[in-house]
């Protein structure tokens, strides 16, 4: 087992009201206290702590600022009514970390033990957890490569860390639809590249065109596939869905789509209600047609951070597509009423979902 030692903060910082998060952007106010775990390839991981939130020291070699060495997680954590705190599938982000790990020459975690420290984190800063309406905890556990160099190769020194943030929805429009914009011009990644990992380049490449999406007025940037550039892929940081023909499709994995942990909630829940979520490849010239049919009735992005996210338009060069006259439709409302349910515990767990943090 893994020896976890606390220095606990001094000068705790005001925790902020629910209703306060709400008018806040998401992921910008930070709890009182981090996690840090140390690798050494000699010693492997040693040396966990929780420590007060604030600044770290760096070398200014270090390998994750000058070759990327970077990877991360996002999960989140919520208070029942009867004020124990849970962690919502932890165990799936802790098996992606590790396949992250093994993607980008990353020392490899113990994922139960690991789960444990981070669960510790969030028991010592539970009373940051809010309980409004659509606010939760959110959890940001991360990797970077440490080891001081200039040349192109792994490094031998790592430092996990995580995190904490007490947030609203992700979109302040709450679960009112949004526009996508589809991109054509740039790509974000390619099958035999990073794409279905979760590490900092790939966020990085999508930031040029999230920009000129939000110049646009756009809210996110719907991804093609980087070959051919007609298969879609996923939004931004989330996997997408529509209804089509009454039944719910999303891209299959392929290398390049990142294995979201709510896109597998919603395979799940789907099959629970009887019927089918299908996967498969869908072009977006498909999309259009089908759309022109009257055959898709609805549109959502699915992810950690917003769980269920309608999509209201979506726009493809000169072609608009409007889903369910631009308003939330019964299957996504469906789905972020029982995921919710459950994260939170207001629902049964009959999936064995929720991680009790002890």
């Amino acid at each position: 087992m893994m020896e976890l030692k606390f220095e606990l903060t001094k000068n705790p910082k005001r925790i902020p009201t629910s209703e306060e998060l709400t008018r806040t952007h998401f992921g910008t106010l930070f709890t009182d206290h981090m996690l840090i775990i140390d690798y050494e390839k000699s010693k492997g991981w040693h040396d966990a702590r929780v420590v007060p939130y604030g600044p770290l020291a760096f070398e200014p070699a270090s390998c994750c600022f000058h070759y990327g060495q970077l990877i991360f997680e996002g999960l989140k954590a919520y208070k029942t009514k009867d004020g124990c705190a849970v962690i919502f599938r932890p165990e799936q982000n802790m098996i992606r970390m590790n396949e992250s790990c093994e993607r980008m020459c990353i020392a490899k975690i113990d994922e139960r033990e690991f789960l444990e420290a981070i669960a510790a984190l969030v028991k010592t800063d539970s009373a940051w957890i809010p309980t409004g309406l659509g606010t939760s905890l959110y959890v940001r556990p991360f990797i970077v490569a440490n080891e001081a160099f200039l040349g192109v190769h792994p490094s031998n020194s790592f430092i996990f860390m995580t995190i904490l943030s007490p947030v609203g929805p992700y979109f302040t429009s709450g679960l009112s639809p949004v526009r996508i914009y589809v991109e054509d011009k740039y790509v974000r990644a390619v099958r035999g590249g990073t794409g279905f990992v979760k590490c900092a380049g790939n966020y990085a490449a999508s930031l040029k065109s999230q920009e000129e999406a939000d110049a646009a007025g756009y809210s996110q940037v719907l991804w093609l596939d980087g070959v051919e550039r007609k298969y879609i892929e996923e939004v931004g940081g989330m996997n997408i869905a529509f209804v089509i023909d009454g039944e719910l499709v999303t891209p299959e994995l392929n290398g390049s789509i990142l294995p979201g942990v709510t896109r597998k909630s919603v395979i799940e829940l789907v099959k629970s209600w009887g019927k089918p979520m299908i996967e498969r490849k869908i072009s977006i010239q498909e999309l259009a047609g089908l759309h022109k049919a009257g055959r898709v009735s609805e549109a959502m992005a699915i992810g950690t951070a917003a769980v269920i996210c309608p999509v209201g338009e979506l726009k493809w060069g000169g072609d608009v597509m409007i889903f369910n006259n631009g308003k939330i439709g019964p299957v996504a409302q469906r789905l972020y009423d029982e995921i919710t349910a459950i994260q939170t515990c207001d629902a049964p767990d009959k999936f064995g979902w929720v991680y009790e943090v002890k």
